[in-house]
């Protein structure tokens, strides 16, 4: 059976934030059903997005992880994934643990099979509930239609930063963008905040200097890695070398993008649209969003940007105040947006 989360205690200070999520963002009809996916450390996260669901009178399932398979998660129990596939909208509102990427994607794909609009809430947090869950979605999904329509005429992108990236990605009109802005729909899953533009690159080369944050369970071991920053050279969209003074963080770097042979390829390059995001607070679901650029080794979303390669691992990388061209027009200076 389903779980039922109390919700005697809600904290008042989340629910503008769920309320976003289930109504705005997601758009749930009382008529439709939502599975809600969530963990032990997320309870009061979820609890608030159950209010909502309750409050309109929708059909639901929540699961909480630990409840139906020990983590980390070497696969998401079977439970879960058959009441997804009855459901037409649902969230995944929990902790990364390493490893349970492959779980993920396995929730991803039942989600695209059956066209649910998804909010993916990667390690959400209080903070992230306050921020970048209280923004004007529907201006930032405008401003993001703008801008992937400039983008899909730019065949070069260009990016510089006070902190030493200079790095161009070819850009394939056979290779499609996409724009995951927080309104959501049944054609491409997102993250909750939402607020990006990407694609995968055709080819990319240069330097990109991630002195933000790095993705997946390396950012809550990390957090905020201004002070000793990854410097990664990338020649003909993979990695060629790695430096940074935190020898430890490097080589978990290092061997995650070593996992399999397209972990060490650029698979995603972004531009992030969200401007209630102003500044790196060390969790990638967040700060992925700030306007600007990352780009992620590993798995290319092939099933939405058409890229003819995966990968088993997916990392993110983020870096600060950029200035960006699309061929020759500069469209960001120091991390505004000129357009």
């Amino acid at each position: 059976m389903p779980d039922r989360i109390s919700s005697d205690t809600i904290d008042q200070e989340l629910i503008p934030g769920a309320r976003n999520a289930i109504r705005t963002c997601l758009r749930l009809k009382p008529e439709e059903r939502i599975t809600i996916i969530t963990d032990e450390a997320t309870q009061e996260i979820a609890a608030a997005l159950q209010c909502e669901v309750e409050e309109l009178g929708a059909e639901h399932a929540v699961f909480i992880l630990e409840n139906y398979a020990p983590r980390p998660l070497t696969g998401m129990p079977e439970i879960i994934l058959e009441d997804l596939a009855t459901s037409q909208v649902s969230i995944f509102c929990a902790q990364t643990q390493r490893g349970e990427l492959g779980s993920r994607i396995q929730m991803t794909a039942v989600v695209n099979k059956h066209r649910l609009r998804h909010g993916h809430m990667v390690n959400i947090s209080h903070q992230i509930m306050l921020e970048g869950m209280r923004a004007d979605f529907r201006a930032i999904d405008a401003f993001s239609q703008k801008l992937v329509e400039r983008a899909r005429m730019t065949s070069k992108v260009t990016c510089r930063t006070p902190a030493g990236t200079d790095y161009v990605a070819d850009i394939s009109p056979t290779l499609k963008w996409l724009k995951t802005a927080g309104i959501i729909t049944q054609e491409k899953w997102g993250n909750l905040p939402g607020g990006e533009i990407f694609t995968s690159p055709f080819n990319s080369n240069g330097v990109f200097v991630v002195d933000g944050v790095v993705g997946d369970y390396l950012c809550r071991k990390y957090g905020d890695i201004e002070a000793t920053p990854l410097t990664i050279e990338i020649e003909e969209n993979r990695i060629r070398s790695l430096r940074c003074d935190n020898k430890v963080l490097l080589e978990e770097f290092r061997a995650y993008t070593s996992t399999d042979e397209n972990s060490s390829r650029v698979g995603e390059f972004a531009i992030g649209t969200n401007t209630a995001c102003t500044r790196v607070i060390g969790n990638i679901l967040q700060d992925e969003k700030i306007p600007g650029i990352h780009i992620a080794f590993g798995h290319p979303y092939a099933e939405h940007t058409g890229q003819s390669w995966i990968s088993r691992t997916h990392i993110d990388c983020v870096g600060r105040n950029f200035d960006i061209w699309f061929d020759d027009k500069k469209v960001m200076e120091s991390g505004k947006f000129l357009l």
